[in-house]
């Protein structure tokens, strides 16, 4: 993933801070952050793994999220923490591009992951009855493979983008991790047709999966409203707010951060924003799905009693 008509060989991060005084404090928080997520998700992929009466199409959705989350957060976080403790954080062009493609990959995968989880909730809670039908193992398998298909073509987009630009001599990346917008900052050509792919893919990358999500999010409302049962109606909005919680933090600070021009948003703004749905969301969604799931927190309870006694 080398450009041949680029002079730059490799990039240095800038990092978070420039303020000697925080790197230390921000390492130590970013790295218990880090831990967190890979303890969460990678126990969330177990529990999910152990426990055969959590084998259906919602957790088998939640077992792939969580697993994009940890090679997400591992795609980050560590050469993150390497501008806190190093003078220079040095990489590669091609390990720079590397880097861009994997975000890209794991970030339009959980966009469309998240759509299709809404669509499994939309089917769950609207049409019980044909939900065995409606989300068959061939179902959510098209789906899943749908999600991935689509993670790689917007990886491939953006990565093929910026590797037709040029960097002449500055390599200073202002950003912790080597992100689409920042690299564009460096280029030494034109970069109006790249801002513009730019655009015109997240807008599809996020505007498909929030249409999908909205849509489905809303019949299932309506069917809420029009249920009897007191209980199913709580039931119900345990089920989704789990998943809604995750949506808005995800896609808030993604739209946030690549669907306002650059004018608007600095890029120092834009390290804070990226922070949401790199560092914090990642860690977030298995603490979100384990402490609002009933189903969850018994799988745990049974796993743990298993252990214990064995």
């Amino acid at each position: 993933m080398e450009a041949k008509n680029s002079s730059v060989t490799e990039f240095i991060l800038a990092g978070l801070t420039d303020q000697p005084g925080l790197r230390i404090p921000l390492f130590f928080l970013f790295l218990g952050f880090y831990m967190v997520t890979v303890v969460g998700n990678l126990g969330l992929i177990t529990l999910i793994g152990l426990n055969s009466h959590l084998h259906t199409p919602m957790y088998f959705f939640l077992f792939n999220l969580s697993l994009i989350d940890f090679c997400f957060s591992s795609t980050i976080t560590p050469k993150m923490l390497m501008s806190f403790i190093s003078k220079k954080n040095i990489i590669t062009h091609p390990g720079c591009m590397t880097q861009l493609f994997f975000f890209c990959f794991f970030v339009v995968s959980e966009s469309f992951l998240l759509s299709a989880m809404a669509y499994d909730r939309y089917v769950a809670i609207c049409n019980p009855l044909m939900y065995t039908v409606a989300m068959s193992p061939q179902v959510y398998l098209v789906l899943l493979l749908g999600v991935y298909v689509m993670g790689f073509a917007g990886a491939m987009a953006h990565t093929g983008n910026i590797m037709n630009l040029t960097f002449c001599a500055d390599n200073l990346v202002n950003h912790f991790m080597c992100d689409i917008l920042p690299l564009l900052e460096l280029s030494c050509n034109s970069t109006y047709v790249n801002e513009l792919v730019v655009f015109i893919v997240v807008a599809f990358d996020i505007g498909v999966p929030i249409v999908t999500i909205f849509i489905s999010y809303t019949l299932i409302l309506s069917s809420i409203l029009h249920m009897h049962s007191t209980e199913g109606r709580s039931k119900a909005f345990s089920t989704c707010s789990s998943h809604m919680v995750v949506v808005s933090l995800f896609f808030g600070s993604g739209a946030f951060m690549y669907l306002k021009p650059p004018s608007i948003l600095s890029l120092d703004q834009g390290k804070v924003s990226s922070l949401f749905y790199t560092i914090v969301v990642p860690m977030l969604n298995p603490i979100i799905y384990s402490l609002r799931n009933k189903d969850v927190k018994v799988a745990l309870r049974k796993t743990l009693h298993r252990r214990i006694f064995s």
